[in-house]
């Protein structure tokens, strides 16, 4: 696999503090190459050969944003098992419902676009529902739970502006542990 040539913004960017918009249908032809690059970057991110030979950072998501564009679309590779990968391309993504019981991940959330470490929880909910669009503009339902609903959220936040790090409470990074689970 040949790395992709994507540029990930750092969390000082202007941008990514801002809102992404609506994509409109049908793709083109850029849109559909950089979902493409992503897949193909957070796949080998997380592969060990390739991590180690292009000194990546593993990742699991991606929103458009953190690339320069700020269009509401984001990816996410889950490692189902040795180097087994699915993916999901979410487009206009809308929050249905959520569960009351709220998660958080206990060695810390992380970031393409946050080169350094930061200690707190972000509070996220165990499962949620989106409605969203597929990549030929069709809509979508979908449950996830547990970390795959972490990512959701994490990406979701990104097309709203926000940055994991936005959430977490600076004068007391660890506030309200207690009423959450660890995952």
């Amino acid at each position: 696999m040949k790395l992709p040539n994507i540029n990930i913004l750092d969390e000082k960017e202007k941008l990514l503090h801002k809102k992404s918009n609506e994509v409109t249908f049908p793709l083109s032809k850029d849109d559909k190459k950089r979902i493409q690059d992503i897949i193909d970057y957070l796949t080998m991110s997380q592969i060990e050969e390739y991590y180690k030979k292009y000194n990546l950072r593993p990742g699991m998501g991606m929103a458009f944003v953190q690339t320069g564009i700020p269009k509401n679309i984001f990816i996410i590779v889950e490692e189902l098992e040795d180097e087994n990968f699915r993916n999901y391309v979410i487009i206009n993504p809308k929050l249905i419902s959520h569960s009351e019981e709220l998660i958080y991940v206990g060695e810390g959330e992380g970031c393409l676009s946050v080169n350094r470490e930061v200690e707190g929880i972000v509070p996220r909910y165990a499962r949620i529902k989106i409605e969203y669009q597929d990549i030929d503009g069709n809509k979508q339902t979908i449950r996830v739970r547990e970390d795959i609903s972490v990512a959701f959220q994490h990406e979701m936040d990104h097309l709203n502006g926000v940055l994991f790090v936005d959430k977490i409470d600076k004068k007391n990074p660890f506030k309200n542990k207690e009423k959450m689970r660890e995952i």
